[in-house]
């Protein structure tokens, strides 16, 4: 059995769950998601509590039953709380600037690099070295935040680069001089 997928998921008071079908609904102080439970996993929405089991104990289903009570707990507490990721921008010259909602990045390349965020996902940027994602939908903001990466990924000799706030970056020696 699951250990993700038997833990029973509460709901909140600001949360208000519908359910059709196979196809779960949160609406909370912050938005509004849906999530399609797939086929095999069945749930049961009593006293507030939303408990998740599967039908069958094939392996598809069984790697599907976690699965689906995670991006369930997700979108329950992304309507009610919702996500952020932060990312660190360092290097010399590299900088970011907000132009209206879009992001203006200076990483070293011969012409900025505009991101236009998806919607459902604000970027803002307090300082020129730091990137706020937020958003309700946390597969979108992860997305994002990777895509943002991948534009300069941190380089191992110098650490320059855009990296998220909680990452270790593995230094190597530079090359040395043999006499």
């Amino acid at each position: 059995m699951s250990r993700v997928g038997k833990k029973p998921i509460t709901v909140p008071d600001k949360v208000n769950l519908t359910i059709n079908g196979q196809v779960i609904k949160a609406k909370g102080p912050k938005g509004e998601l849906q999530f399609s439970v797939p086929e095999g996993i069945e749930f049961k929405f009593e006293n507030k509590t939303l408990t998740f089991s599967r039908n069958s104990d094939d392996k598809k289903i069984r790697a599907l039953h976690g699965l689906a009570r995670a991006l369930t707990n997700n979108l329950i507490e992304g309507v009610l709380n919702g996500f952020s990721k932060t990312l660190l921008i360092e290097g010399v010259g590299y900088k970011a600037e907000m132009k209206g909602n879009n992001l203006m990045l200076s990483l070293g390349y011969s012409h900025p690099l505009l991101v236009i965020p998806p919607e459902g996902v604000k970027i803002s940027s307090p300082n020129p070295n730091t990137i706020l994602i937020d958003g309700i939908d946390k597969q979108l903001i992860g997305e994002v935040a990777a895509k943002i990466r991948k534009l300069r990924p941190p380089e191992p000799y110098k650490g320059k680069g855009i990296r998220y706030s909680d990452e270790y970056i593995r230094r190597k020696a530079g090359k040395t001089t043999s006499k």
